[in-house]
């Protein structure tokens, strides 16, 4: 008879940086489906048809805007990868602030308060959570890295060997 041995799931540690880019990619994701989903609201398509976006005429100038806002979230995923950690959690911190007041505009003034609401909660849980990882991003100092580096390249040369 056999008994059934439980097993551990190997649960390997994420870098803060992968978590952020993929907090932006997730915020991204939200910030673009609201948008489209709302192509679907009655009148919508009638308004672009003729030129308007909500109260706004559609210009060169508001597709450029459109575009720069779109484009925080996008460039925050690369940066997010690719920044020293201190200009990192810097830029997370205050570009994740900045995004918090730009999700809840896209609630102010709609009838369709429970997909907007949603749509708004949802894209400010990730920033909450950009937020977080970013205040709480481990530090070390020299001392506890000059102690720890030799262990860690023996460890190495013996998984190699």
């Amino acid at each position: 008879m056999r008994t059934h041995q439980p097993t551990t799931l190997d649960d390997q540690r994420i870098s803060v940086r992968a978590k952020l880019a993929a907090a932006w990619t997730s915020f991204m994701f939200l910030y673009v489906y609201v948008d489209i989903l709302a192509l679907f609201k009655p009148g919508v398509i009638d308004d672009i048809l003729v030129g308007v976006v909500w109260e706004f005429d559609i210009s060169q100038t508001l597709l450029t805007t459109f575009l720069a806002l779109m484009a925080i979230p996008i460039l925050m995923v690369v940066l997010s990868m690719t920044l020293p950690a201190r200009a990192n959690r810097i830029t997370n911190l205050i570009v994740a602030s900045i995004q918090i007041p730009f999700a809840a505009f896209n609630a102010v003034g709609e009838s369709w308060t429970y997909f907007y609401g949603l749509g708004v909660a949802l894209e400010v849980v990730v920033l909450a959570l950009i937020l977080r990882y970013a205040w709480t991003w481990p530090s070390t100092t020299p001392s506890a890295t000059m102690a720890t580096s030799p262990g860690r390249e023996t460890t190495r040369a013996q998984q190699q060997a």
